[in-house]
């Protein structure tokens, strides 16, 4: 963790400790701004600690797909948020949530978190959405989620299982990060067991490669 020493430790930090440091000490701003400083920090620290488990960088080996940056989502162009939806048919949660939750202008609306191919790391377009629930556990701390990483159906079911797992436990770091008790998320791994859409095409994987983020009833 970084100290509070001065500028060179700052200056020396990753910027994985620079992220959790300032995050810790914006945790009070509004969500509004937490979501926008939350963006700029979260893009800068996963550039240096995304996959470098080999047991994740081997899953192109294992399953002979093509690498994330040249067939990731939409041919490559990369994911949008917007585009892709986000909200559980099923609306995610008991009928107790707020009207927020139905407010498709309000980010607590979108309940699944998209992912590249073979990532685990949390997109810009989503930040904002996973900023938006930590928000909301911290002011409702009798509520509980169920973070379930999912993967599409290429490479093998154990490779899937992990990188569900891994998915599932990027989002949930984000939202403890942001002070968001451990006590109030679960984590579930469904590899390529539940996918949302049926299909061996690239519009189909794009959907599968998600976290589902689930309430559950007080």
């Amino acid at each position: 963790m970084v100290a509070l020493i001065g500028l060179p430790r700052l200056v020396k930090a990753t910027p994985l400790e620079l992220f959790t440091y300032f995050g810790k000490k914006i945790m009070k701003l509004k969500p509004s701004l937490w979501a926008i400083v939350c963006s700029a920090l979260l893009l800068s620290a996963c550039g240096d600690t995304e996959d470098k488990d080999p047991s994740f960088l081997d899953g192109n080996q294992q399953s002979g797909i093509k690498d994330a940056s040249t067939s990731g989502l939409n041919n490559g162009a990369g994911i949008n948020g917007s585009a892709m939806g986000g909200s559980l048919p099923n609306g995610g949660g008991p009928a107790n949530l707020g009207p927020e939750f139905s407010d498709p202008n309000n980010p607590l609306s979108k309940r699944i978190v998209y992912f590249m191919l073979d990532s685990s790391q949390v997109l810009q377009d989503f930040v904002p959405v996973v900023a938006a629930h930590a928000q909301y556990l911290i002011a409702n701390p009798s509520q509980h989620v169920v973070l379930e990483g999912n993967s599409d159906e290429r490479g093998s079911r154990e490779y899937n299982i992990a990188l569900g797992e891994k998915r599932a436990k990027s989002v949930a770091e984000m939202m403890k990060i942001q002070g968001v008790s451990e006590s109030q998320i679960s984590t579930v791994s469904y590899g390529e067991e539940k996918p949302a859409v049926s299909g061996n095409d690239e519009s189909a994987w794009e959907q599968n490669r998600r976290v589902e983020i689930t309430y559950q009833g007080q």
